[in-house]
């Protein structure tokens, strides 16, 4: 009853190695959910849903949060999910292309491929979100030190804010190196002020006995449920572990869940707890006011640098999800850059990041402070949870074969969690939860658009495609022929590319080598370099050559073709033109996509990266011959 055996980055080091790991993931992995103590517990209980702050709510809502973080955190994701790694890499996307790669074509494809988009659109509902929830809830603290400062929390927010996203292109590669210390100076303070204050009161630890969660409930069964929508948030992040298995693999992120941060985060609530059985009006800020007041000060700035990283991380997770994303086919060509020489996950897509800073903004501007942010906060979240484990569903049943009565047991509990937090969230919608289901919407109109959009292109262009074999016997025997090297990109593996015939009708010439190249994406993150190169000699100088590579690596085509044997000898660079085809897309009633679907695609297309710059082509040595095509 176990998944694959993973392929991360803790399988070959040592102890010394797996503690680097495991404190570099407290800076990536674990800021986000590290930051929630600043607003999980006050939002439960002066959150739109506001609660009695008595001994039975209290322990109902921490009770609440320890079973919640041990069975969706530590049982889902720690240890089932984390397991179903993709060649080492993790994330909705990643796991889509597992499952795709182990179950094939079967009829349930099309709607798990589905969930994984929808998750990856859920992503980014949520991805503009936890930077403005968090650092807001850290700047707030500044009015537990000094009310009067109330009307400079929105603006240093926003300064915080818009500095962090000018910062990205220069990468992160410096100070993260910082990211990893801080983040364990955070949790060793979040642990020492609950501490503090459970010794004021031990009783509290009781809420391990999950009775206090269901009291809770047979208490008022209807602000219990609402109560779920603020609850949740202490897990908000859990996602986190998962996506950035590739860069600290299973081990340190399960090390530092287990032996670190989980312990620390039960401290600070449990403290919490116990300064509101003491104190109920501190429910107002329980986070800030749990330090005593010469503390208050350095606490917020401790917990702003928190917050800080914690958006950096999620900034950095948008970046890679939409690598991943274009390299499958789900998102046009976008620039993308690399920020540091030795880092390979180290990039910078502008797009992005400009198109995140925007939103964040004008998300702080539009709901002020972080108690509206929370009526925002969750439902995405929430969904991607309940989407996992529709997909842990699939992979349990069909593609690990567990015992169908274990699997059962497991997908339908977690299905019954996630079902009941999403469902309670759902309740949020009209105060602020369909920003984050908009941008989804959004998100996954786009993904989903140029997904059906280059299939739809990909039959009409290739419908009838000449045959390579009939082509070379008719004309490329007969043909004019001048030195050097002609490599013909084209999407497809059959046929004679259109951008040849083009050249042919056009220039009535061939080069002394033809070179057919396909560049294909595997649903793998890497590739070893003896998968990487096929070659085809068809005769009389025409090759067909796919050059394959995994969905988390960048392709440079020059610097691939000098590893390429088989093509007639050495290519040259400068002995070598590129041939592109480029389409300009006519919306028509043909059977496919509506209209507005249709001329959407063809915007994207338009405002693509041209494959001369995405596949990093000489410029000097491009030639692009264009057509139009009705869709």
């Amino acid at each position: 009853m176990t998944g694959q055996p993973g392929h991360g980055p803790d399988q070959e080091h040592g102890p010394q190695r797996m503690s680097t790991l495991a404190l570099g993931a407290l800076g990536v992995v674990f800021g986000d959910i590290g930051t929630s103590p600043l607003y999980a517990l006050k939002e439960s209980f002066v959150g739109h849903h506001p609660l009695s702050v008595d001994r039975p709510h209290i322990y109902g809502v921490l009770s609440l949060i320890f079973w919640t973080m041990m069975l969706i955190v530590t049982v889902k994701y720690v240890f089932i999910i984390m397991r179903a790694d993709n060649k080492g890499e993790g994330g909705s996307m990643a796991l889509l292309a597992l499952i795709a790669r182990k179950l094939g074509d079967t009829r349930w494809m099309p709607l798990i491929a589905t969930l994984g988009v929808l998750a990856t659109a859920l992503f980014y509902g949520d991805a503009i979100i936890t930077p403005a929830i968090s650092v807001l809830s850290a700047v707030e603290g500044l009015t537990v030190v000094e009310t009067q400062l109330t009307p400079l929390v929105l603006p240093i927010a926003i300064v915080i804010l818009v500095g962090l996203f000018l910062i990205q292109k220069h990468g992160t590669a410096r100070v993260g190196t910082f990211f990893g210390p801080v983040m364990a100076v955070y949790f060793v303070v979040l642990a020492a002020l609950g501490i503090v204050n459970i010794l004021r009161h031990p009783e509290i630890v009781g809420i391990v006995n999950p009775w206090w969660a269901l009291n809770f409930f047979l208490i008022d069964h209807r602000l219990a449920f609402l109560a779920l929508g603020s609850i949740v948030l202490a897990v908000t992040g859990a996602e986190a572990l998962y996506a950035d298995m590739g860069h600290f693999g299973r081990k340190a992120i399960s090390i530092a869940w287990l032996y670190l941060t989980l312990p620390c985060l039960m401290l600070n609530y449990l403290g919490q707890g116990a300064l509101l059985l003491d104190v109920p009006e501190a429910a107002q800020n329980p986070f800030f006011l749990l330090a005593p007041e010469w503390a208050r000060l350095p606490l917020v700035i401790l917990a702003t640098l928190a917050t800080v990283i914690a958006s950096q991380a999620v900034i950095t997770g948008a970046f890679s999800v939409t690598q991943q994303a274009v390299q499958l086919g789900f998102l046009p060509r976008l620039r993308i850059l690399h920020t540091s020489a030795s880092a390979q996950g180290q990039i910078y897509l502008p797009v992005i990041n400009w198109l995140l800073l925007i939103l964040v903004v004008l998300l702080v501007l539009g709901f002020k402070n972080s108690g509206n942010l929370a009526a925002a906060y969750g439902i995405a979240v929430t969904g991607t949870m309940f989407i996992t484990a529709c997909m842990l569903g699939v992979l349990t049943f069909t593609v690990w074969k567990w015992h169908p009565l274990v699997a059962g047991l497991a997908t339908g509990l977690f299905l019954v969690i996630d079902a009941a937090y999403f469902l309670s969230n759902a309740t949020k919608i009209p105060d602020g939860g369909w920003f984050p289901l908009l941008v989804a919407a959004v998100a996954f109109l786009l993904l989903t658009t140029w997904s059906k959009g280059r299939a739809i292109m990909h039959r009409y262009l290739y419908a009838g495609a000449m045959d390579l074999d009939l082509f070379i016997k008719s004309t490329g025997q007969s043909m004019k022929r001048v030195p050097g090297v002609a490599i013909f990109l084209t999407s497809s593996t059959q046929g004679v590319p259109p951008a040849l015939l083009h050249n042919v009708k056009h220039n009535k010439i061939l080069h002394q080598r033809i070179v057919i190249l396909t560049v294909i994406t595997e649903g793998v993150p890497h590739l070893l370099p003896e998968h990487r190169v096929r070659v085809k000699d068809h005769g009389s100088g025409f090759y067909r050559l796919s050059l394959h590579h995994g969905f988390m690596e960048e392709v440079n085509i020059p610097a691939e073709l000098k590893l390429v044997d088989g093509c007639g000898g050495p290519i040259g660079p400068m002995e070598t033109s590129y041939f592109l085809s480029r389409q300009t897309l006519i919306a028509s009633k043909k059977p496919g996509m509506g209209i507005w679907r249709e001329k959407l695609f063809a915007w994207m297309m338009r405002n693509a990266v041209s494959p001369m710059d995405f596949f990093k082509l000489p410029t000097n040595r491009v030639i692009e011959l264009g057509s139009q095509l009705e869709i």
